[in-house]
């Protein structure tokens, strides 16, 4: 188990959901296009889907439907998604290869694990309760009236929550918006290498360190939190 650091707070793992721990691609793929479908618009494929993600449902709705449209009509299309979405979340959904282990491993190691995400909090949190159970102590997802991520606010309130400080924290995930986040929050971020962003994005966006699978991954999280 690994012990408190000089400070006397414990270490802390904190995670992006989406194309970090659970490949959620296709589910957001079908509720968009089922929303874009019953309002007449047509449908986005799943490489154009994973361009869109990753800002929060909106922003996926905006750029979904193409060009800017009347506030009813985008209103009536996301309100659709999200409708859509919470019935749908967890038809394809599933943890990438060796997540679930490597979590468990952390837990046992005495590493605290958080999630961080711009999907919304009833989603996050149904998600890792079915997928992750107590292997996650925290989950916070879009909120009203709190920025979404790049905006280091919900990671610092996870960091927190869980009772340790920045200094003791690292942050995982798998676009350039959560290596702005993490920069943002003063902490060192792990850029997976499966999700829906490709590597020259994340090192564009000053990406350092980059994990291939969940060994390696859990690899480079013992080594920045042991430093």
């Amino acid at each position: 188990m690994m012990n408190k650091n000089q400070n006397g707070m414990p270490p802390a793992a904190i995670f992006d959901l989406d194309g970090t721990l659970l490949d959620t691609l296709l589910d957001l793929k079908n509720s968009v296009n089922q929303a874009l479908a019953e309002n007449g618009f047509p449908e986005r494929t799943t490489e154009e889907v994973r361009q869109f993600v990753g800002n929060g449902i909106a922003r996926l709705v905006h750029r979904a439907l193409g060009a800017e449209q009347p506030p009813e009509v985008f209103e009536k299309v996301l309100a659709d998604t999200k409708r859509i979405y919470n019935a749908r979340c967890r038809e394809h959904t599933a943890p990438y290869p060796g997540i679930t282990a490597m979590l468990e491993q952390l837990r046992k190691d005495g590493i605290r694990v958080a999630v961080v995400s711009n999907k919304p909090d009833p989603q996050v949190k149904k998600l890792c309760e079915e997928f992750f159970g107590e292997a996650v102590q925290s989950s916070v997802g879009q909120r009203q009236g709190i920025p979404l991520k790049p905006s280091p606010e919900s990671l610092l309130a996870a960091v927190q929550t869980l009772g340790t400080c920045t200094e003791n924290a690292v942050y995982i995930g798998d676009s350039d918006v959560d290596v702005l986040t993490a920069k943002r929050g003063n902490m060192p971020c792990i850029s997976v290498l499966w999700g829906f962003r490709d590597r020259n994005v994340m090192e564009a966006a000053g990406g350092q360190y980059f994990a291939e699978d969940a060994e390696g991954l859990y690899k480079l999280i013992l080594k920045l939190l042991r430093r």
